[in-house]
């Protein structure tokens, strides 16, 4: 038994739809700009170059259904909905035609963002992390197994703010497809079971404050819920 020096965190993970088991998170990978009006309204050329990766820490994942403080050091934060995909087995250099092959699931997940930090960041040249990677930052629903729906290419993504829409699309407008994702990514890094892709949000992105009731889904996969609690001191 490993004698460390003090406890370790506990496992950080996320339910799995219509199971009590757990699926345990190791690392999650964030796609940047995979639809085209969101880079545009970014004020981006959404030509296909490569994706573009950032991170967030295992312990930014939220269960659905949960109150999230504002965040503190930002006047504008911002919501994202995303399609998340769940690895089960991992690999380097993951060909395309192979890559289902490596997914346990998908969740529909929020990459909440400080888009004041992020935007400095981008400005001046620097990591987005400051902006992206903060506490609670990336709420996400039960994960549903492949084995049950598939690999889904299609279906309306949509994000709501006390009842309005915001963000309305479909997930066959990635520029990056989920195969071509996980190529890019096990090309640089080895994925692992237990990795999260958020693949990136459509267009509509925009500000939250504390008492706003946020809500969004994904057709034939599922919905989630947060709610945008008063900042903490």
């Amino acid at each position: 038994m490993t004698d460390y020096a003090f406890p370790p965190p506990d496992q950080v993970s996320i339910g799995i739809a219509g199971s009590s088991k757990r699926y345990p998170v190791h690392r999650i990978y964030c796609v940047g700009r995979n639809y085209e009006a969101h880079a545009r309204e970014m004020g981006k050329d959404p030509t296909r170059e490569p994706p573009f990766m950032f991170q967030k820490p295992a312990d930014a994942v939220i269960e659905g259904g949960s109150v999230i403080a504002y965040p503190p050091q930002t006047g504008n934060f911002h919501h994202e909905i995303e399609l998340v995909v769940a690895i089960a087995r991992g690999g380097r250099n993951i060909g395309v035609d192979r890559a289902n092959e490596h997914v346990f699931g998908y969740a529909v997940g929020i990459d909440l963002t400080r888009r004041d930090l992020q935007l400095a960041a981008r400005d001046a040249g620097r990591p987005w992390e400051w902006g992206k990677a903060f506490d609670h930052s990336a709420p996400c629903a039960p994960i549903v197994p492949a084995a049950e729906i598939d690999h889904p290419s299609k279906g309306r993504i949509w994000l709501s703010v006390n009842g309005a829409v915001k963000q309305d699309a479909d997930i066959s407008q990635l520029i990056w497809s989920v195969p071509e994702v996980i190529a890019f990514v096990s090309a640089s890094m080895v994925l692992a079971p237990g990795d999260l892709i958020f693949t990136g949000t459509p267009a509509g992105v925009g500000p939250l404050v504390a008492g706003d009731v946020v809500a969004g889904g994904i057709d034939g996969i599922g919905d989630i819920g947060i709610r945008i609690g008063p900042a903490q001191g």
